[in-house]
């Protein structure tokens, strides 16, 4: 997909970016309830990362939002960590590489505001998704950090940065 671009999220993208995670989450049946999707954000991304040492990512191709991520805080987290937040793809942007771009353009965001690692949490059947934080290097953890209020997402991963 050549014509992708990977850039920061406007507050006219906030629909499209709400679109794609709904359709993401129906399309896997991922659990709605302790999930991002029940997140009050999810309506207007722009302004939820519109804060310091937060931003957040749109993948746009041929004029069509097709997938997103972000870096914020861990919340409730004492400690100078940020998580990896809400990174979902549409089928057509899956397993073209986007994913490891997207990656990599976060982690040098949050290396830039000076975050001394990386968390995120996931479901345990998105098993190309482990894969790919393993290959950009997240490395599995015992436990949850912090309080996300993602209750169902049982696999938790940490890179150091």
């Amino acid at each position: 997909m050549e014509d992708t671009v990977i850039r920061e999220i406007t507050p006219k993208d906030n629909a499209q970016v709400a679109q794609v995670i709904r359709k993401v989450f129906e399309d896997m049946g991922i659990a709605k309830v302790g999930t991002a999707y029940e997140d009050k954000a999810l309506n207007d991304m722009y302004a939820a990362y519109n804060v310091p040492k937060s931003t957040y990512f749109v993948v746009e191709y041929q004029g069509r939002i097709i997938g997103c991520a972000g870096i914020a805080q861990l919340q409730n987290y004492e400690g100078n960590v940020c998580e990896l937040q809400k990174m979902y793809f549409l089928e057509e942007a899956r397993g073209k590489g986007i994913g490891s771009q997207m990656i990599s353009v976060c982690l040098e965001k949050a290396k830039e505001f000076g975050f001394e690692a990386c968390y995120l949490e996931t479901m345990t059947y998105m098993k190309a998704a482990q894969k790919l934080y393993q290959k950009n290097g997240f490395e599995y953890i015992d436990a949850p950090m912090g309080n996300t209020g993602h209750y169902s997402c049982p696999v938790w991963m940490l890179k150091k940065l």
